[in-house]
């Protein structure tokens, strides 16, 4: 028996298919489930979503959301997801490079908080194109 996931954005239903394993970026670290996980329900993190089929991982950036584990589905709610065929490497990389030395520079709280956020959407796209 395999896990149903399903991603689903405001605009659209980003992803839904069939997996053995996913793992998920939540709030306290990364979560995985496997089939006849118990039921639950978690905030998500900005950050890299794996999922497994058969022996191909496959990476997705989810930019926060909940998730809904109950019954061998798994449905994801998320402001926006990418995957790797929607994203360009290069643009990922600078946007990497540029957000990682804007956090650094950061100097009052606000500044920090906006280039924190900043910095986790262009790590997890970049994490997904590397």
């Amino acid at each position: 028996m395999a896990l149903q996931v399903c991603v689903i954005t405001p605009d659209q239903v980003f992803l839904n298919q069939e997996a053995e394993e996913v793992i998920l970026p939540t709030n306290t670290g990364l979560m995985g489930v496997l089939t006849n996980h118990a039921p639950l329900i978690t905030a998500l993190e900005i950050g890299v979503m794996l999922i497994r089929v058969k022996k191909d991982w496959k990476p997705f950036a989810l930019m926060g959301g909940f998730a809904l584990v109950k019954q061998n589905q798994i449905t994801v709610l998320v402001n926006e997801a990418e995957s790797e065929a929607t994203i360009d490497r290069a643009e990922a990389e600078q946007s990497f490079t540029t957000t990682k030395q804007k956090f650094e520079e950061a100097t009052d709280q606000k500044q920090k908080v906006e280039a924190n956020f900043a910095f986790k959407r262009a790590r997890a796209r970049f994490q997904v194109v590397k």
